[in-house]
């Protein structure tokens, strides 16, 4: 503290101490030398950045003055990289990349031709990836990530364009709307229906029933069927819907299930609907399609929503 009350921030570091920003060349130069470099033409870089090529010409001139050493060799009318040159745009490529993949993972939606899929793992592997090769052949200048969403929490911190929600609509302040309709029914495989002599929903109770992540309980199922009591004889547990499926081909029990997830082996006959395949099922909409509230026109989220609604 100094005489005068104050306080004092003490004595101030030489100016050759202080940090100092990052000596970078001009960013416009940067561009113009890297994408020609990259596409071993002037006119080529020119048309790539936007711009004339005596303006990359020009570009890259500042660029070797701020450098201080020569990038291109010009003779005849062809500008060739020099070992500096080829040495440098190697490095600038790479940083290039970085900042590219950086920016992607941020903010996958800013990549031009890039698209980001976030959806529930049972209907990513069942339904929407077998379908995913119609898509790309339609958009093939896309390129497609698809992740899964391990829990509700993750719509608020997965980074997606387009996400596929299950269950009850989700909190988010992204925006939200119904995406498809499923039909659920008891499903199971014909010998474990043959062995069970199923005739009505009270018949169930009888095998094993299996339980999944569903936006419709066993109990609730049994509820709206008018079954006066529900006590299964046993039950099993699992935490996907993909893997619940599994054990009902595989004759664990009786699985409550839609037919979006379940239509690959109820064609080829490996689960059927036990009570019937025209009654007996609670229909409810518990797919959700979650996007930004608006989005460009003719953008690679824009065309999978489109291909999405013409498929489901």
């Amino acid at each position: 503290m100094s005489a005068n009350g104050k306080i004092s921030s003490g004595p101030k570091p030489p100016l050759s101490e202080l940090p100092t920003a990052r000596k970078l060349p001009p960013l416009k130069a940067l561009l113009a030398f890297e994408a020609a470099s990259r596409l071993g033409s002037f006119s080529l870089g020119a048309e790539e950045v936007g711009v004339t090529a005596s303006a990359v010409s020009y570009h890259i001139q500042q660029l070797e003055e701020f450098l201080g050493v020569t990038l291109f060799k010009r003779h005849a009318g062809r500008s060739i990289l020099t070992n500096a040159g080829r040495a440098y745009a190697n490095e600038v490529e790479l940083a290039f990349r970085v900042i590219s993949d950086a920016t992607a993972l941020v903010a996958p939606q800013s990549q031009r031709g890039n698209l980001t899929i976030a959806a529930v793992p049972s209907f990513a592997s069942k339904w929407l990836q077998p379908r995913l090769s119609d898509f790309l052949k339609r958009n093939s200048t896309v390129d497609l990530r698809l992740s899964t969403l391990s829990g509700r929490d993750d719509i608020e911190t997965a980074r997606f364009d387009v996400a596929i929600t299950h269950g009850t609509p989700p909190s988010t302040t992204k925006f939200c709307e119904p995406l498809l309709k499923e039909r659920v029914r008891p499903l199971c495989s014909p010998s474990l229906a043959a062995s069970l002599h199923i005739h009505a929903p009270a018949d169930l109770l009888r095998g094993t029933l299996i339980h999944s992540v569903n936006p419709l309980s066993w109990a609730e199922y049994m509820r709206q069927m008018n079954v006066p009591s529900y006590h299964p004889e046993k039950s099993l547990w699992v935490d996907r819907s993909a893997m619940a499926i599994e054990a009902a081909v595989n004759g664990l029990g009786i699985v409550l299930e839609s037919d979006i997830l379940a239509q690959e082996e109820l064609l080829d006959g490996r689960l059927i609907a036990p009570l019937g395949d025209d009654a007996f099922y609670i229909e409810t909409t518990s797919y959700f399609l979650v996007k930004p509230r608006t989005y460009n026109r003719n953008t690679p989220a824009w065309h999978f929503e489109a291909w999405l609604r013409s498929v489901i």
